[in-house]
């Protein structure tokens, strides 16, 4: 099926872009990477009027570590982050971008793009969850910050009005002795995961000295299950304790059942990759080299 009609406009700043959002009003929608967007205008689920091009404007897709942090513009693509030397210092953030679909979208896909979009079953809210991240935004008057976790307001709903947009994702880097990994469940990898798993620990000796752990997939926003990060924070790191944190990750969510899989069923997927996660996240903590990658069904 092919979209309806609609007007192109192709904005030459992030400032332009904003005032176009203003006076072509609520019908006028963003166009970042388009992998979201493009599919569902072509199912005529989303019928824009009015489609503003961010793909043209110089200097919004770059990766840089400043005063602590990795800094990441809005339009830099899923794959300019995995081949990142300074996002690999983040070692889930690498997780995340190289696990993403294909090739193809990641060579398209935009970090500000998905934040935007905010689908539940998209990955990169889920992983962000895990560590300190504020979205800066701009309505071409003024400039703000706000916390992820504030960011997010409900499966495909953000802080953001409607013509403001994403100017910059920062992401404080971890303390020493800091390590995390993402697990995702999928049938294929073109395809949104059944469930996935997002875990950042920092370690002492055997001790968990503070823990982060974020569900995608298995709820309407990014699922944060306070009783999984409290079985490990401050505990020896064992086996009993991982499989306690697993545990209570797997009552935490709530699922729906869909094509992907029953409720119950997602659930003890979930458990699966909060295990996983937590063990490669502790290997990475102390050191050690850990190859990640996606299960797949």
């Amino acid at each position: 099926m092919y979209p309806r009609a609609f007007h192109y406009h192709r904005a030459s700043s992030l400032r332009e872009a904003t005032e176009m959002l203003s006076q072509l009003g609520e019908e006028a929608k963003l166009l970042a990477g388009g992998q979201s967007l493009i599919p569902l205008m072509k199912l005529r689920f989303a019928n824009p009027a009015h489609l503003v091009d961010l793909n043209f404007i110089q200097g919004i897709s770059y990766i840089k570590q400043e005063n602590g942090a990795i800094h990441i513009g809005p339009l830099t693509r899923h794959a300019e982050i995995q081949d990142s030397a300074a996002a690999a210092k983040i070692t889930i953030l690498h997780d995340c971008a190289a696990g993403i679909a294909d090739v193809q979208v990641r060579n398209r896909g935009t970090i500000g793009g998905s934040l935007a979009e905010a689908d539940p079953s998209g990955d990169w809210a889920t992983v962000l969850m895990t560590l300190t991240t504020d979205v800066h935004c701009f309505d071409g008057k003024r400039k703000r910050s706000i916390p992820l976790r504030d960011f997010v307001k409900d499966a495909y709903t953000t802080a953001l009005s409607h013509d403001e947009l994403v100017s910059e994702i920062s992401i404080q880097l971890p303390p020493k002795g800091s390590g995390g990994a993402y697990i995702a469940f999928k049938r294929a990898a073109p395809v949104y995961p059944t469930a996935s798993a997002a875990v950042q620990l920092t370690v002492e000796g055997d001790t968990c000295k503070e823990a982060s752990i974020a569900l995608g997939c298995v709820g309407l926003t990014p699922v944060r299950p306070s009783e999984a990060e409290s079985a490990l924070r401050g505990q020896r790191l064992s086996e009993k304790t991982i499989a306690a944190a697993a545990e209570a990750a797997r009552t935490a969510c709530d699922p729906q059942s869909d094509m992907r899989g029953s409720a119950e069923y997602k659930r003890e997927v979930v458990g699966a990759l909060v295990k996983r996660a937590v063990e490669a996240a502790v290997r990475r903590a102390r050191g050690e080299q850990v190859e990640v990658s996606h299960l797949y069904a």
